[in-house]
C-alpha cells in the first residue's frame, strides 16, 4: 500500500523514526551510566541533549507520519495508526516534561529517570503498532514487493 510521504517509493516516516528512537534509548543509557559514573553530570548533560534531539526528530517524523495516516482509508488501519500517533505524541510530551524537569532542577534524577523508563516502555508499544501497520497490513509496502498484483 503506497503512502504519499515517500521519496522514490521509499516511505519517509520509517527513515525518520530511527532518530528519536536511537536518541531516546541512548539518553536512557546515559542516565543509567551516570548513576554509576564518577562524572555523573557529564552523562546527565548528554542525556538531556539527546532527549532534545529526540524531540526534534520525533516532530519531523510526526509530520510525515500524519500525512501517511491521512491517506489510510481502511477503518481498522486508521484506528491502529491513530493509537500509534497518540502514543507517540504522549511520549513527546513526556520528554518535554523530562527536559523541563532536568533544566529546572538538575540535581533531581529520580523523576526524570522514571519518565524516561515510562516513555521507552510506551515507545516499545508504539513501535509494535507501527510494525503491525507495515509488516502485517503492508502500509508503505509496494504491492509487487508483497507478491501481490499491482
Amino acid at each position: 500500500m503506497h503512502t504519499p510521504a515517500s521519496i522514490r517509493n521509499h516511505p519517509i516516516h520509517p527513515m525518520l523514526v530511527t532518530i528519536p528512537i536511537g536518541l531516546w534509548i541512548f539518553s536512557l543509557a546515559c542516565d543509567l551510566i551516570g548513576l554509576r559514573s564518577v562524572h555523573p553530570d557529564l552523562w546527565f548533560v548528554v542525556a538531556l541533549y539527546t532527549m532534545i534531539g529526540g524531540i526534534l526528530g520525533a516532530l519531523a517524523a510526526a509530520i510525515v507520519g500524519l500525512i501517511d495516516l491521512l491517506s489510510l482509508r481502511k477503518p481498522n488501519l486508521r484506528k491502529i495508526a491513530l493509537i500509534h500517533m497518540t502514543l507517540n505524541l504522549v511520549i513527546v510530551v513526556l520528554y518535554v516534561v523530562n527536559v523541563w524537569l532536568r533544566i529546572s532542577n538538575p540535581t533531581q534524577t529520580t523523576g526524570p529517570l522514571t519518565l524516561s523508563v515510562v516513555a521507552i516502555t510506551m515507545l516499545l508499544v508504539s513501535g509494535w503498532l507501527g510494525g503491525e501497520l507495515v509488516h502485517v497490513h503492508g502500509v508503505g509496502v509496494q504491492p509487487a514487493a508483497r507478491g501481490e498484483e499491482p
